[in-house]
């Protein structure tokens, strides 16, 4: 087997993370690269202390809310919310730094990682959101689906 590149390496890191994802319905891992040295990692799950959908039930199923809209209707982060909470939580500096994400970052994430100082993102599966690719292409970060 070869060697893999940084890219595919971190790539595949981020599956592993999101194995840890408590949400029902897509297991999303996240993980920010700095210097080829991770600083961060998230995945989709209810804030710390708190009851899971896992354990719970999902709010979104119940409400009948389709992928990708009324983000605010849910007890779980984003993976890329918790990686970017987790750098400010241990007072890990992110800015310059590339998100690997599983998942293509939705515009309320985009809005975060741009405001974070987030330069590049690399991705393997995601929705179409406009807005957060004119924000993302706007804000100069280059972001690239990565296919394994």
């Amino acid at each position: 087997m070869p060697r893999p590149s940084w890219d595919a390496y971190f790539i595949s890191i981020t599956e592993m993370v999101a194995n840890r994802s408590t949400c029902l319905r897509r297991h999303v891992g996240a993980v920010l690269v700095k210097e080829k040295r991770i600083l961060a990692t998230g995945y989709n799950g209810a804030p710390a202390g708190l009851s899971h959908c896992e354990e719970v039930g999902c709010l979104r199923e119940g409400s009948s809310v389709p992928s990708g809209m009324r983000h605010e209707l849910c007890r779980g982060l984003h993976a890329e919310q918790n990686a970017i909470i987790q750098g400010a939580f241990y007072g890990i500096p992110i800015g310059g730094s590339t998100l690997y994400c599983t998942n293509k970052p939705c515009v309320i994430c985009s809005k975060m990682l741009i405001n974070a100082g987030i330069e590049n993102i690399f991705y393997k599966e995601g929705y179409d959101d406009p807005l957060a690719d004119e924000m993302l292409a706007e804000a100069g970060i280059h972001i690239v689906r990565f296919v394994l």
